[in-house]
């Protein structure tokens, strides 16, 4: 049974002049414990699909999909008070922005007190406190923080941005969901911290199976990490599947030119090392998308086929949207 399951996913902002389709007709699964990379540049709709998926959006924006089932369950079909109970249950996020995210009016024992699972608060009351008291420290150790009595008399403004994140990451584990989405975790972390979040991250989806969608702009981290990986431009998913598949034989344009864009520290010659490649032109606004293939004014194969939305295509376990794919092979 696949986990989560979402076909032809449409978001729009509604705006007072017009209907802007931010995420066009995006396709997305994975199965049970897999960790799924989700990357692209900033502004392509990674982090738009996740708050959509847990439903943070608030009325501007408006969501539709042909199919949006998680855990065999089909979202579309229940009211907005069964959808909560199950995404509350089930799906942890951790966001961008930890200080925005952490209520500035109580300090940090009361949010993390709150984040915990209904059944810690039962039995009797001052047994159960202690427990939660326990419970508490323990999120906080395992996230690298010590000093948790500090930090439990602090409200967020009191904390640096890389505490913050480190608490935000606490609150997320605190119900060991079933799937946790990772938007950028270790940005506002040193680079020590960014290890020890990573290597927590891994032995959680080692030992509790816990699936994981790892949104991030670095690339060798999600290389060396995740099962799968799904490519975003602009509002439109173009491309996923196996990690190996995709990173040594990309089938969109855009998904090699990501690639080549990443520098090889590894090259020990300097005086042979190639110029970073970049694609020609700049990202389009929200305001002036292009019609069909997004990438189609920037791409160096665009032929006038690609003024239409092409078809999602199969080849070799690949999923991607292209008129003319890099590695033409037999479509399944």
């Amino acid at each position: 049974m696949r986990l989560l399951d979402i076909r032809n996913l449409n978001i729009e902002l509604i705006t007072n002049t017009e209907v802007i389709r931010a995420v066009e007709s995006a396709n997305f699964s994975m199965k049970m414990g897999e960790v799924s990379g989700l990357i692209g540049e900033s502004g392509s709709g990674k982090s738009l699909i996740a708050k959509a998926l847990v439903g943070v959006l608030n009325n501007r924006w408006q969501i539709s999909a042909d199919r949006l089932h998680f855990m065999g369950e089909d979202l579309n079909r229940m009211t907005l008070q069964q959808r909560r109970k199950i995404i509350s249950s089930n799906i942890a996020m951790i966001y961008q922005e930890p200080r925005r995210c952490l209520d500035p009016t109580a300090d940090i024992f009361s949010q993390l007190e709150e984040s915990l699972p209904e059944y810690e608060f039962k039995g009797w009351f001052n047994s159960n406190k202690q427990h939660r008291l326990k419970r508490c420290i323990q999120l906080l150790h395992k996230v690298g923080i010590k000093d948790h009595q500090a930090v439990f008399n602090s409200y967020p403004h009191m904390l640096s941005e890389g505490v913050c994140q480190k608490i935000m990451i606490a609150m997320a584990l605190a119900k060991e969901p079933k799937l946790l989405i990772a938007d950028e975790p270790t940005t506002a972390l040193e680079s020590t911290t960014s290890l020890q979040v990573l290597n927590l991250l891994k032995s959680l989806n080692q030992l509790k199976d816990m699936a994981m969608i790892f949104i991030t702009h670095n690339l060798k981290t999600i290389t060396n990490w995740a099962d799968s990986i799904n490519v975003m431009y602009c509002g439109q998913l173009i491309e996923s599947g196996a990690t190996n598949k995709v990173i040594h034989s990309p089938k969109h344009p855009y998904t090699k030119a990501l690639f080549d864009s990443e520098p090889d520290f590894m090259e020990q010659d300097y005086r042979q090392r190639r110029k970073l490649y970049t694609l020609k032109g700049t990202i389009p606004t929200l305001q002036h998308l292009p019609i069909g293939c997004r990438l189609g004014p920037r791409c160096p194969n665009a032929q006038k086929a690609c003024v239409v939305m092409p078809e999602q295509t199969k080849i070799r376990g690949q999923y991607f949207r292209c008129h003319y794919p890099l590695d033409e092979g037999k479509t399944e």
